[in-house]
């Protein structure tokens, strides 16, 4: 890993003052100082260059460091822990990986290990995963018992526990693990947060050691309170160095009451989706995955009730046009052609009316519920990101402008 400024800057100091001490004071201190040399660049056909090794979509690759951010109680864990047992069976449960089984370490810093036990297990139940597909590849640890602690802070200074990452580099190479994950960041480490310069140091000493070992690492990270607004990679809590030094951010958010309100949800925090919050190596994904948390029972229940453990499970956005066919668009456009139609919903000649008369689901300015007007809205605000239906402005029979639906692109 390329030193930074500052480690060469403390290098150099340690070679002049051995320097001086080994020669007098008034030796010169640069006859041992390191070798920094320019390389010319070596010219290589492109098409032999080692394909980049993404271990999960684009976000977990190797050698490379990446993170995910979120506010606490969102899911964060319970997700990772599913995404571990897709990786370690092979099997497409929040996704659509498929692939070799790989072999995931996943090191929580905060729970005892019988409550990481229930999340595991729980998720094996939702998705009916055996012992035979997890294997001997899933690792999984806790601070409690195994802290891993590779940074602190002695009188102000910042220390690297180099026997400590040394020790998790041989346990990744001795177990061949493809992907650490460390849940939460802030336990593996004891510098002050908003530190970008000893921050930066802990992020580059993790992405070192997934350099080192050709693995993996995942940094599990809060944000900081934004009052219920929405959550970007900027807001991860701390200095700014962590999601700098990482390859790849994504960023979960809990579905907001207007989200829920749309998709008609009963209880939105059982929702939440993720977005790429920043992707150096791949473009950002163009829609967000969409997740809810499943209460699955363990089956515990001697001596009272049993446990209840929130397992992750995937969630798709209601498409509005399910159900709706092509026919039913040819028709909307013919009588568009030949009719007055509103675009306001609040119009007594709304075009939604006529909308609904087609599919059938009545026709009446007062037979209408809240939620079918608010899918019918949703449809036609399909049409018209497509142009099948266009909005234009024209006067209506008082000679007053208002704004109608017409026949766009034919289908």
């Amino acid at each position: 890993m390329t030193a930074t400024f500052e480690e060469l800057d403390e290098q150099f100091k340690k070679y002049a003052w051995d320097q001086t001490r080994a020669n007098g004071p008034d030796a010169d201190a640069t006859d041992n100082a390191p070798i920094i040399s320019a390389t010319p660049y070596q010219w290589v056909d492109p098409t032999t260059l080692p394909r980049r090794e993404w271990l999960h979509g684009r976000h977990l690759i190797r050698k490379f460091l990446s993170a995910t951010v979120a506010a606490g109680g969102v899911g964060k864990s319970s997700l990772v822990i599913v995404e571990s047992l897709e990786l370690v069976s092979g099997l497409p449960l929040l996704t659509r990986h498929t692939g070799k089984p790989l072999r995931d370490w996943y090191w929580n810093g905060e729970d005892p290990i019988d409550e990481i036990q229930r999340r595991v297990q729980a998720s094996c139940i939702h998705y009916k995963i055996d012992k035979e597909q997890i294997g001997t590849r899933l690792f999984v640890d806790t601070g409690r018992r195994t802290p891993i602690i590779v940074a602190t802070e002695v009188r102000g200074s910042l220390q690297i526990a180099h026997p400590v990452v040394d020790a998790v580099k041989r346990t990744i190479e001795a177990n061949e693990i493809d992907l650490l994950r460390v849940d939460p960041f802030v336990r593996c480490h004891r510098v002050p947060e908003n530190d970008n310069g000893k921050i930066n140091a802990v992020a580059e000493t993790w992405a070192e050691i997934a350099d080192a070992t050709g693995s993996a690492v995942e940094l599990v990270h809060h944000i900081r309170n934004t009052g219920g607004n929405e959550t970007s990679a900027d807001d991860a809590r701390g200095a700014v160095a962590l999601t700098d030094a990482a390859r790849a951010v994504r960023v979960i958010n809990r579905m907001t009451e207007k989200e829920a309100e749309t998709a008609n949800v009963p209880n939105r925090l059982l929702y939440f989706r993720i977005n790429d919050g920043k992707s150096n190596l791949a473009p950002p994904a163009e829609a967000a995955t969409w997740c809810r948390l499943e209460s699955i029972s363990l089956g515990n229940d001697k001596g009272g009730p049993a446990d209840m453990v929130g397992v992750v499970v995937p969630w798709r956005w209601p498409d509005p046009l399910e159900g709706v066919t092509v026919d039913d668009l040819r028709e909307v456009q013919r009588r568009l052609a030949i009719g007055a139609y509103r675009s306001d919903p609040r119009a007594k000649d709304w075009a939604g009316y006529m909308v609904a008369e087609v599919l059938q689901w009545g026709n009446s300015v007062h037979g209408l519920d809240a939620q079918v007007k608010k899918d019918l809205i949703s449809i036609i605000n399909k049409w018209r990101t497509t142009g099948a239906v266009r909005e234009v402005e024209r006067k209506d029979e008082d000679r007053k402008p208002h704004k109608f639906l017409e026949k766009g692109n034919p289908v």
